[in-house]
């Protein structure tokens, strides 16, 4: 029997797209939030970034049961998708990426917001006084002196879409070649007594997790290097 099967293939393609769209879509959407809160003095400021940082606490089935809400027939989501002829993004990899997206948010914006807040405000100060635009500063000071911030961010947000189950079972379920992501593949084949896939699948993903955990340590160590 073939191991590298069609079935094993398709998940995996999809797990990779899927965090890859998610994560470029979670850094263009936690810059401007990450910069904001590292800067915003108001009392609010702290309320906001409670309100991201909810999926780190939310159990999995609990952020799911909504989101399938708001992405069923009934919700904005079947609204959404009754522009392209649907009747729900639940269930679509479209709506897998939504979770993704809200899933992950915590893991990509707390890392650059540390990094802008440590950076502190002196490089803009000197930006502000040789003239520079604040939009000039930002692009060409603030993220280039930011960038171990960035570089978390995106392993963190990668590696914690390819780990989803919990919410991608509930918002997507188990269609292959759709929705049927590595996590839920693993959990399928486990409960068909497929060992042998799940053995596989699960190795590689213990190996996935090690390579996240070196390249954590290692933009770390870098960080420190440098910051001295």
């Amino acid at each position: 029997m073939e191991i590298w099967s069609t079935e094993i293939r398709q998940s995996v393609l999809l797990t990779v797209e899927l965090a890859a769209i998610s994560t470029a879509i979670l850094l263009v959407l936690a810059t401007p939030l990450a910069w904001w809160l590292a800067r915003a003095k108001g009392w609010w400021t702290e309320i906001i970034a409670s309100i991201v940082a909810l999926p780190l606490v939310l159990p999995p089935t609990v952020l799911g049961f909504y989101l399938l809400v708001l992405l069923g027939p009934e919700g904005p989501g079947g609204w959404i998708a009754q522009l392209w002829g649907g009747r729900t993004l639940a269930f679509t990899f479209e709506g897998l990426i939504i979770g993704s997206v809200v899933y992950s948010m915590p893991f990509v914006v707390q890392p650059i917001r540390n990094a802008f807040t440590a950076m502190g405000e002196r490089p803009l100060e000197v930006a502000a006084t040789l003239r520079a635009s604040p939009w000039h500063a930002f692009w060409t000071i603030a993220v280039p002196l930011a960038r171990p911030g960035f570089l978390t961010g995106a392993v963190l947000g990668f590696a914690h879409t390819v780990g989803e189950f919990g919410l991608v079972l509930m918002i997507g379920g188990n269609i292959p070649g759709r929705t049927k992501v590595l996590s839920v593949a693993i959990f399928d084949y486990v409960e068909a007594s497929r060992w042998r896939e799940a053995s596989l699948l699960a190795g590689g993903m213990v190996i996935f997790a090690f390579a996240v955990i070196l390249t954590m340590t290692l933009i770390d160590r870098h960080s420190a290097r440098t910051a001295s």
